[in-house]
């Protein structure tokens, strides 16, 4: 699919990645979201977490994910100069604590699968878990060491592909988009609030709100709630951990990840409940109670933010990259968890079908057209 222009209606990671990307290229970009840099892109723990996300029956996931992880460095380091500042990339990798014995026997089989997989993980005892991070407390009774597990602050990674896409020429406009224009057989234009708007290919890169867009993508793409606190680290209280900490606490997952002032983003709470991004009073009891478990030095720090946020769920867990029904009609969504840890592979997919030429190997079990056939 060779083409001089590229309409992008989403500017979350996703979509700024892949215009930033088909900019540098060459490409005529214009990026349509009436809130840039917000949604679920805005309140993302940033986990880049490929391994510890694992799960059985997902192993094309895991290999997709694993080419991405080790896609970040270069794709931080090429972001941070192409936008003259920091990409956020946190290396010092990823630690899973669990606390009672069926946390630890699922930690074990985690382990075991992924051994299987020939993708080996360090089994660690809860002292030596608290050698690493002194931060985790005395319930942390074993678990795991992920170094390639990496993790980005998201905000600070939003910042940066924003000015990165300025800067390679791409037009950003604070504008709705209610639909993909197409004439049976091409697309023609995206309908938006203030009017039809002509255009030569289309990306659809919406999150959750993917599915509204086109017929094409009806049921294929679902809004996914997860809730998050923000907390501050305080004079006098215990410092917090540095490398970013998982935890299951009484099979409850939970996830603190460090940024780079001191500060901790905690979640882990997912609901299926449309469009709802309210914050529970259960969901901020649930998250603190069971961080509390694993970092008991949390409870002196600052609370200074919840928030909720819409992931973008598929039926098979993986994301829907590729070209999907009228010709002209490209999509990037459906990363569910995974949008930060994707984005690289993402936009290199992307930049790929620009260029008429085939995704990366990874990338082709995220191809769309899996749900065409399965329809047929």
């Amino acid at each position: 699919m060779m083409t001089n222009s590229l309409t992008v209606v989403g500017a979350g990671v996703v979509g700024l990645s892949c215009a930033w990307r088909a900019a540098e290229a060459g490409v005529t970009v214009t990026v349509l979201d009436p809130a840039p840099a917000s949604g679920a892109s805005w309140v993302a723990g940033g986990m880049l977490a490929p391994v510890t996300e694992a799960w059985p029956g997902e192993e094309e996931l895991l290999e997709l994910g694993v080419a991405s992880v080790q896609r970040w460095p270069g794709f931080a380091e090429e972001l941070t100069a192409a936008a003259g500042r920091a990409a956020g990339l946190r290396t010092e990798g990823t630690v899973v604590a669990a606390t009672g014995s069926g946390d630890r026997a699922e930690l074990d089989a985690l382990a075991a699968y992924l051994g299987r997989l020939g993708r080996d993980v360090e089994r660690l005892s809860g002292r030596e878990l608290r050698r690493l991070e002194p931060a985790l407390g005395p319930d942390v009774r074993g678990g795991l060491s992920v170094p390639d597990d990496l993790a980005v602050d998201n905000r600070v990674l939003l910042a940066a592909l924003r000015a990165a896409a300025e800067r390679a020429g791409v037009t950003l406009v604070e504008r709705a988009v209610r639909a993909v224009l197409d004439d049976g057989s091409r697309v023609t234009g995206v309908r938006t609030d203030d009017g039809d708007v002509a255009a030569e290919v289309v990306l659809v890169a919406a999150g959750a709100h993917s599915a509204a867009l086109h017929p094409t993508l009806d049921g294929l793409v679902r809004p996914v709630k997860g809730e998050i606190l923000r907390i501050a680290h305080r004079a006098g209280a215990f410092p917090p951990p540095r490398r970013t900490v998982r935890a299951l606490v009484d099979g409850r997952p939970v996830y603190a990840v460090p940024r780079d002032d001191g500060g901790l983003v905690l979640g882990a709470t997912q609901a299926e409940l449309g469009f709802d991004t309210e914050v529970t009073v259960g969901g901020v009891r649930d998250l603190l109670r069971d961080a509390e478990r694993i970092l008991p030095g949390i409870a002196e720090y600052a609370l200074v933010e919840s928030a909720a946020g819409l992931r973008p769920g598929s039926p098979d867990n993986l994301p829907l990259v590729g070209a999907l029904g009228p010709e002209g009609l490209l999509v990037a969504t459906g990363h569910h968890r995974n949008g930060m840890l994707l984005a690289p592979v993402t936009a290199d997919a992307v930049a790929a079908i620009l260029r008429g030429e085939p995704v990366p190997d990874p990338v082709r079990a995220a191809d769309p057209a899996r749900f065409s056939y399965a329809r047929r």
